[in-house]
């Protein structure tokens, strides 16, 4: 097998990825979208995100999209060797990104100073789930935990029940997203300055970066925001409404001149001059009452009906999408947003397509995630400059693992 780089918008780009679970290997995988090079190794037993989710035929179909167009490449980092074919890999790559406990690093002589002396142009991503510094760095960290501390999960869900949580991994995405813009902005001033520099991206902070519109009412108000389920609060009306026909719909009419063409579609024209409803303040005041006024009409159409009508007033709403939703629908179709990724062990795997759309240099998502070792040898051939006899003599050892046997 020989190593090929992938071509696009960040190909000039080599990312060495030691992550491991989710926020590390997306923020690699939104960098692999765009073309980058990007290497992740995983310990010779496989990342944890392998036992995560669903699989057919023994394949993690999580672990096939958050490891997609990346090479895969598995190292015992607990074995010296091991650490020494880091550091081989460290040299000529452009990006290196990990989310071990902090000082991890350090205790095996990779952290970001001994990495620099060695790549001075080196651009370092570290992902915990305090940061490496201050009183709680050494805490372990998982996305849900962060986004409590966050205060995320404290709005999420309805008033009269415990704090919910989304049923999708979204600080650690939210962190991975952050960390591949972190990267972006480093390699920008590394062209700059000639110097890489070290990023350090903490689960909780990424989370309560998405509190942002609550901290200064905080500070001025003494607000403590509330859940208030499925309303959006200081946004009237912005709520989901129950149908005629048991389903849902969700209707955003805050603004004054769409809530006018609501109240239009309503047969209320009345009501958008009614002073507790008249502008987006009076509105807020008076929440519960214009959603009682929305739940009953809503409560009377079904649900196509309701899509229709809105739509054609310009009025912003929307069923809630399942994915068999998703999967039948013309947009999402139009947009190429479900895409067959090839997969060497199921043919192909719909995954969703990378975004955002370039017009001159889109992502593309080249395959499926590879299996456990199944570029070993190529990249420490081609990358690390290792002999083959000097890669079956670590395969032999248990350092490495490679689907090829050694050739002795």
């Amino acid at each position: 097998m020989e190593y090929q780089a992938v071509a696009g918008a960040l190909s000039s780009f080599r990312v060495l990825e030691l992550g491991s679970t989710i926020a590390a290997p997306f923020s690699g995988r939104l960098l692999a979208d765009f073309g980058a090079e990007v290497i992740k190794v995983e310990d010779v037993a496989g990342d944890t995100l392998r036992t995560v989710g669903d699989s057919v035929e023994g394949k993690s179909l999580y672990a096939a999209s958050l490891f997609r167009s990346k090479s895969t490449v598995a190292i015992d980092l607990r074995t010296e060797e091991g650490r020494n074919l880091v550091r081989r890999l460290a040299a000529e790559c452009d990006v290196l990104i990990e989310n071990f406990r902090p000082g991890q690093m350090e205790k095996w002589g990779l952290g970001y100073d001994a990495l620099n002396a060695i790549n001075p142009r080196l651009v370092m991503l570290r992902i915990s789930g305090f940061g490496q510094t201050g009183p709680y760095s050494q805490r372990p960290g998982y996305g849900v935990i962060g986004e409590a501390v966050s205060g995320l999960r404290y709005i999420n869900g309805d008033p009269d029940r415990p704090p919910g949580r989304m049923a999708t991994a979204l600080t650690d995405y939210i962190t991975g997203l952050y960390g591949a813009y972190g990267v972006l902005a480093a390699l920008h001033h590394r062209t700059l300055t000639g110097k890489g520099q070290c990023i350090d991206a903490s689960l909780y902070e990424c989370a309560f970066s998405f509190m942002e519109p609550y901290a200064q009412t905080f500070d001025k108000l003494g607000t403590v925001v509330e859940r208030v389920g499925s309303r959006m609060p200081g946004a009237t009306p912005n709520n989901l409404y129950a149908t005629g026909d048991g389903q849902y719909i969700l209707i955003a009419a805050f603004a004054d001149s769409i809530f006018r063409r609501l109240c239009d579609v309503m047969d209320q024209p009345d009501l958008a001059d009614d002073a507790r409803f008249k502008t987006s303040a009076a509105r807020n005041e008076n929440a519960d009452a214009i959603d009682d006024i929305v739940a009953a009409w809503a409560a009377g159409l079904p649900l196509p009906d309701l899509e229709e009508r809105l739509d054609a007033a310009k009025v912003p709403a929307t069923r809630i999408f399942n994915m068999a939703d998703i999967f039948a629908d013309p947009h999402y179709k139009a947009r190429g947003m479900l895409v067959p990724v090839p997969d060497d062990d199921l043919d192909s795997i719909t995954m969703a397509a990378p975004v955002p759309h370039l017009s001159d240099s889109p992502g593309k998502a080249t395959h499926a995630g590879h299996r456990v070792g199944q570029d070993t040898r190529a990249v420490l051939r081609d990358i690390g400059g290792l002999s083959d006899d000097a890669i079956d003599k670590l395969i032999v050892a248990g350092t490495i693992r490679a689907e090829e046997e050694p050739q002795g």
